[in-house]
C-alpha cells in the first residue's frame, strides 16, 4: 500500500516540484492510473500528499502538472481558485481527516476570470467570482502581477480560516504558485 499522508509540507512541496519537472518533458501522463491503484485506493482509501486548489480552467490539470495519480491530490477546483466557506470545508476535510500538510493555491497566467474582473462587469453568477477577484487585485493593470495578487488573496484567505501559524506545529503549510500555460512549468506566486 502507497500512504502519502504522512509526508511533511515541505517533502510534499519537493514531490511537486520533481513531478512538475517530470511533466515538462513528457508527453503522456506519468501518474500511477492502474486498475491495481484504483482497487488500493478503494480498499485502503485515499491518502493524498497534497491539497491543490485551481482554477476551473480545462488547460490546467494538477495530476498531470505534478505527475500524479489516484489517490495522490485532493484536488479543488474553482473559476479563478477564489475561496470561499465551501473550498474552505473540503481544505478543512484534507487536512484535518485525511492528514494533508501542504495546501496549494494554484493560479495560472492567462486566467479568464481574472481578465473578466480586471476588464469586464459581468452579471450573474460570474460577478460572484470576479468581485471576489477584484479585491484581490484591486487596481492592479498587469495581467499576470494580478493573477499573483489573487492567488496571494486565496492563501490569505486560507492561512486566516485556520489560523496556520497555531498549525505550523503540526507541519501544515500554504503555498502559493502559479501554472505558465506557455510553459508548463509551475513557479512560486511571489
Amino acid at each position: 500500500m502507497s500512504v502519502h499522508n504522512n509526508l511533511s509540507a515541505e517533502e510534499a512541496l519537493e514531490k511537486l516540484r520533481k513531478g512538475n519537472e517530470i511533466y515538462l518533458s513528457s508527453k503522456t501522463g506519468t501518474g500511477d492510473i492502474s486498475p491495481e491503484r484504483r482497487s488500493e485506493t478503494l480498499k485502503y482509501g485515499q491518502h493524498p500528499y497534497a491539497i491543490i486548489i485551481t482554477c476551473s480552467d480545462s488547460r490546467v490539470i494538477p495530476e498531470s502538472i505534478f505527475s500524479a495519480g489516484i489517490g495522490d491530490l485532493f484536488v479543488i477546483r474553482v473559476a479563478g481558485n477564489v475561496i470561499d466557506d465551501h473550498q474552505l470545508g473540503s481544505i478543512e476535510y484534507a487536512a484535518s481527516h485525511l492528514g494533508v500538510k501542504l495546501i496549494v493555491v494554484l493560479g495560472h497566467d492567462h486566467c479568464g476570470a481574472v481578465d473578466a474582473a480586471m476588464n469586464h462587469d459581468p452579471d450573474g453568477y460570474i460577478k460572484f467570482i470576479t468581485d471576489e477577484i477584484k479585491k484581490a487585485i484591486g487596481d492592479e493593470t498587469d495581467e499576470y502581477r494580478a493573477c499573483c495578487l489573487n492567488i496571494r488573496h486565496s492563501v490569505e484567505m486560507i492561512e486566516n480560516s485556520f489560523e496556520i501559524h497555531k498549525e505550523e506545529e503540526h507541519g501544515l503549510r500554504v503555498v502559493g504558485a502559479i501554472y505558465q500555460l506557455s510553459s508548463g512549468r509551475v513557479l512560486s506566486a511571489d
